[in-house]
């Protein structure tokens, strides 16, 4: 795949102090502006693991529920971005050391799942949305295989979380914030279970993303009823 300005050693890079100290600081105000447009309260936070990679699979209702999720630790957390920033140089370090890595849509699968699992082995906290791009409604919609594919590939547990409320902040096709509750519960962790040769059966990842849709469901219908 063309990957101008987004080698590898560009993409997956970004632990300098600099990076870190520009990552503490954006986080600090991505945090703010969540706070003041949310009121967040964030509820079984102790489901984080304190150190190693992890999956975070939220509901995805909202364009904030990314800056939402940044709000659950201090830890960086990377995410998946369009390809086209990393054309430029400077845009593209920037968002690298923010945790961003560049994708490119309508690419195959098979690249953004290898840099997904090259995230994950290098220590990181991953965010990847399992109902794909953002839905309508109450109801956690069918899940992509995706999420648990990396995690049992990387040896990794999933963290479901519930976002109720963000649809409510930042509505489809919304341009402004509007000020409003927003409540977020995180699930215990999901791990697959793997066999001898340590790898993951389809089976065991379609077992793993049929609970990770139980799990949201239920994440997200306590978040929703404590938004009220």
């Amino acid at each position: 795949m063309n990957e101008p300005a987004a080698s590898s050693s560009t993409w997956l890079a970004g632990d300098s102090v600099c990076a870190r100290a520009l990552y503490a600081v954006v986080r600090g105000l991505v945090h703010g502006l969540v706070i003041a447009a949310t009121r967040i309260r964030i509820h079984g936070r102790e489901h984080l693991p304190q150190t190693g990679a992890y999956v975070v699979a939220p509901v995805h209702r909202s364009y904030i529920d990314t800056p939402i999720v940044a709000c659950l630790t201090r830890r960086r957390i990377r995410f998946m971005g369009k390809q086209e920033i990393w054309k430029y140089a400077s845009l593209g370090r920037l968002f690298s050391a923010l945790g961003a890595f560049p994708v490119a849509r309508g690419s195959a699968d098979r690249e953004a799942l290898r840099r997904c699992v090259a995230v994950l082995e290098g220590g990181e906290p991953l965010v990847l949305f399992p109902e794909g791009e953002r839905k309508d409604g109450p109801v956690v919609q069918p899940l992509f295989d995706g999420a648990a594919f990396v995690a049992a590939r990387a040896g990794v547990p999933i963290v479901p979380v519930g976002i109720g409320g963000s649809a409510r902040v930042m509505p489809r096709r919304a341009k402004l914030l509007y000020p409003r509750k927003v409540e977020v519960v995180v699930g215990a962790p999901i791990v697959a279970e793997v066999g001898a040769s340590s790898r993951a059966s389809r089976r065991a990842i379609t077992e793993m993303t049929e609970r990770l849709s139980v799990e949201l469901q239920t994440l997200f219908d306590e978040a929703q009823s404590r938004v009220g």
